[in-house]
């Protein structure tokens, strides 16, 4: 198989949540295949402008809190008359904030919802349509493992990730037939800087890659092949799919693993 299969040249790719950890890296990854950039981050302009260095060529950066409702739809707009058409959208942005089950009040909900479902619809909605008008397009989640194993803290971000799967591949379904395909990537047990500090407890690091088959904790430049692989057009017959990126974990616990808990 050619390696020109796996080219982004080409192709403008807008990768939300490119400021730091898993977005920086994709966004770095797809550069390096030979796509353009548009970065997308909130309240991290300094960590946005280091990505857009690295990776040269003017790289332009826009800011949005997707926890308002209104703000995806506005950062399209702006992306769409500034920049021209987006064949790959990256669909990376997201929060996660633990709260005990029982205390998950109407707000802790809605502002999942806003940034980790309602943006992705809303992004889809603005550009996966001239995709399909065009005949190409790649759009690609970033999931998570709690999808599949959720944890009580953390119901709402987990519930909103198995629902953003459900609404990957509903629309992917429709658009299949235009060049447009649609996945999912499903971290594990990441170290980013949003968790070096749990990562430095000795005690914490060894109970969660005690549970790993692969035995360590995962990095953001592990996802980068998942990611680059289904923007190409090496996996154009792809659609629907959510790919674990998580050491086995998804497998079930590793071979003696301690009991404990991860990311």
């Amino acid at each position: 198989m050619s390696t020109d299969r796996f080219s982004l040249s080409g192709r403008r790719a807008l990768v939300t949540g490119a400021n730091s950890g898993i977005g920086r890296a994709i966004a770095l990854g797809l550069a390096e295949h030979g796509a353009e950039l548009v970065l997308h981050h909130f309240g991290d302009a300094d960590g946005a402008a280091r990505v857009a260095k690295a990776i040269g060529n003017g790289t332009p950066i826009l800011e949005a809190d997707f926890t308002d409702a209104a703000a995806a739809s506005a950062l399209a707009d702006e992306v769409l008359a500034r920049h021209g058409p987006i064949d790959i959208l990256i669909a990376n942005a997201a929060i996660e904030r633990r709260l005990a089950w029982h205390d998950a009040n109407p707000a802790h909900v809605e502002a999942h919802v806003a940034a980790n479902f309602t943006s992705l619809l809303t992004l889809a909605g603005k550009l996966v349509p001239a995709m399909a008008a065009r005949g190409w397009g790649r759009v690609v989640a970033t999931g998570s493992v709690m999808a599949t194993r959720p944890r009580a803290e953390t119901v709402v971000y987990a519930s909103i990730k198995a629902a953003q799967l459900v609404a990957i591949r509903a629309i992917g379904r429709e658009v299949a037939g235009s060049g447009v395909t649609m996945n999912v990537v499903s971290p594990g047990a990441i170290e980013t800087e949003a968790t070096a500090s749990r990562y430095a407890d000795a005690a914490f690091r060894r109970t969660v890659v005690a549970k790993i088959p692969v035995g360590r904790q995962g990095r953001a430049d592990d996802l980068v092949g998942a990611f680059v692989f289904l923007c190409s057009d090496a996996a154009s017959y792809i659609t629907g799919a959510n790919i674990p990126v998580d050491g086995g974990w998804t497998i079930g616990d590793a071979p003696g693993a301690l009991p404990g808990e991860a990311r």
